[in-house]
């Protein structure tokens, strides 16, 4: 099968396509034959290996010292279950899924990828009807790390919520799941996404290269920091007094149950994928080179079988 390949950490050019032996599921697998992938900012940080100095030697000790340990990469995916082993319950061949690879030994810039009907670190679940397989492959990391935090923060109706990053990813789904709980949304991005996440239901917006948010003269509820590049010291001059401070530098964890959450909003038309470039397997090095550049909005998908 044709897969991407990287066996040193290093820039987009490291990535390689090259045909690998396909994948045949264990007892407690399915084989799942990809349609779409996407190029996360983990991704990206994985193969650069550019994690700050506190978490480099840690990171380089589970993915790689010397060079990568898992050489596919690729964190969502949906497909087509192609064969199941034989202690599957859940699923059948032909069912459509979505999920995610995380801990698991080969990622989802591949033809195929198995994954256990259950684990600890990862989830699978049926995919959306009402999204093709591009869109659906957007959703798993993004939505569920939104949900995660801002279930953490308790979020809930009449709160004010400010999400920093609001035309990333994560904060593209953090911008309509607040809204989803009742919150009104403040978005902090640059000017030219305002029209982006306005589309997303973002109440107000906020140019975060003309303006400081926190030097604001009213405050917020929940302060949620969906890039990684603001601080709770920062935060907590817009803060009220019992406000809660959230980042995608906390430690989160991927739960079935927020997938089918995920699922359930987005058959109910309650929470959309946003794509901003769609790019073949061949291209991954263009993708990378994309999402390194920090021009992303919202979501990069690999499309790795044809529409």
């Amino acid at each position: 099968m044709k897969a991407a390949v990287y066996t040193e950490y290093g820039p987009p050019e490291v990535l390689k396509s090259t045909e690998v032996e396909k994948p045949s599921p264990a007892d407690n697998e399915i084989l799942v034959k990809i349609h779409a992938a996407t190029v996360t900012s983990g991704d990206a940080r994985l193969r650069s290996s550019d994690f700050p100095p506190i978490f480099w030697l840690p990171a380089r000790l589970i993915f790689g010292l010397f060079r990568p340990k898992k050489r596919i990469l690729g964190h969502e995916l949906a497909g087509v279950i192609e064969a199941i082993g034989k202690d599957i319950t859940k699923f059948k061949v032909g069912d459509q899924v979505f999920g995610t690879t995380t801990m698991l030994s080969g990622g989802s810039y591949a033809e195929y990828v198995c994954l256990p009907e259950e684990w600890k670190h990862g989830v699978v679940d049926f995919k959306p009807k009402n999204l093709n397989f591009k869109e659906a492959a957007a959703l798993p990391i993004g939505a569920m790390t939104a949900l995660f935090l801002l279930e953490k923060a308790n979020v809930s109706q009449a709160q004010k919520v400010l999400i920093y990053g609001a035309s990333g990813s994560v904060g593209s789904y953090a911008v309509q799941i607040a809204k989803h709980h009742g919150a009104t949304v403040t978005g902090v991005c640059s000017g030219s996404n305002f029209e982006m996440v306005k589309s997303l239901g973002a109440d107000h917006l906020i140019d975060y290269k003309k303006t400081d948010y926190s030097n604001l003269d009213h405050t917020f509820d929940i302060v949620f920091d969906a890039v990684g590049k603001t601080s709770k010291t920062k935060a907590k001059s817009v803060l009220n007094q019992a406000g809660s401070f959230v980042t995608i530098k906390m430690m989160t964890k991927e739960k079935t149950e927020h997938l089918s959450k995920i699922r359930t909003l987005v058959e109910e038309g309650k929470l959309v994928p946003y794509i901003d470039q769609s790019f073949k397997l061949d291209d991954i090095v263009k993708a990378h080179t994309y999402v390194d550049s920090g021009r992303k909005k919202g979501n990069v998908v690999i499309e790795i079988l044809p529409s």
